[in-house]
């Protein structure tokens, strides 16, 4: 299997204070990775890091050709805003040069109707704004981001933020299965920054465990033992997750 992101002694600091410290790791194509930790681990910093948003120290080698869309976590958006996602997708396309037909492709593509599209960005449900910037980012970040300039568009690697983290519960699982959809759909490799476990055991091919340096990687039933979830959550914590994930109930 080929590779599709190679990282290496990864550090980032803001202001003398280390943020990451020494991430290095390996994704094959078609990887999904789950990246978790708790609040202030720097799991939202190693995205803005892959994506060249900040300084860092190390190695970031994607394999050539990679395009990569982005879905940051829930944007706040004015309720009187007027813009719709039908517009921004729209803009977006044509920035890209891409045709217009990609719009509605990627709109089908996450299950999104016209009704939605049309719907002004303030008065969309979290579940209906979540999918509108997973559809938006299917149509790949401009050329400056991007590692092949002809190929815009239907990006090889998703990198997601705490996708549901805006969502309640019931939409949560939709919106993991949506994604999973997606990457087989796509041929994606996926890189998803998430809290929940259930997810990491049923979707993610490796996982990524951060608290400001690197605690685990590798297949989620090899990787999070139980000295490394309690180094990451706590006993507490641990307890309560390794209950609800082995209790059929």
């Amino acid at each position: 299997m080929a590779d599709a992101l190679t990282v290496s002694g990864l550090n980032v600091t803001f202001g003398g204070k280390t943020a990451l410290r020494d991430i290095s790791f390996k994704l094959e194509k078609g990887d999904a990775l789950a990246v978790i930790g708790p609040n202030g681990a720097g799991k939202s910093v190693l995205l803005r890091a892959l994506l060249g948003m900040i300084p860092y120290r190390g190695t970031i080698a994607w394999a050539p050709g990679t395009r990569i869309g982005y879905v940051p976590q829930k944007i706040d958006a004015d309720r009187h805003l007027p813009i719709n996602f039908h517009n921004l997708l729209a803009a977006k396309s044509a920035t890209l040069r891409l045709a217009k037909a990609e719009a509605g492709a990627v709109a089908d593509a996450v299950g999104i109707t016209k009704k939605i599209l049309e719907t002004p960005v303030g008065h969309l449900s979290g579940g209906q704004f979540q999918r509108a910037l997973i559809a938006f980012a299917l149509l790949g970040l401009p050329s400056s981001t991007s590692h092949d300039e002809a190929r815009l568009g239907e990006p090889s690697v998703l990198l997601l933020d705490e996708p549901t983290a805006s969502i309640d519960e019931s939409g949560e699982e939709q919106v993991y299965e949506l994604v999973h959809r997606l990457q087989d759909q796509y041929d994606m490799t996926t890189i998803l920054v998430s809290h929940d476990l259930n997810f990491v055991y049923q979707y993610a091919t490796k996982v990524l465990c951060l608290r400001t340096s690197e605690l685990c990687f590798g297949p989620p039933d090899e990787a999070l033992t139980k000295d490394v979830l309690e180094k990451l959550y706590g006993p507490h914590k641990y307890f309560h997750h390794f209950h609800h994930l082995h209790d059929p109930h």
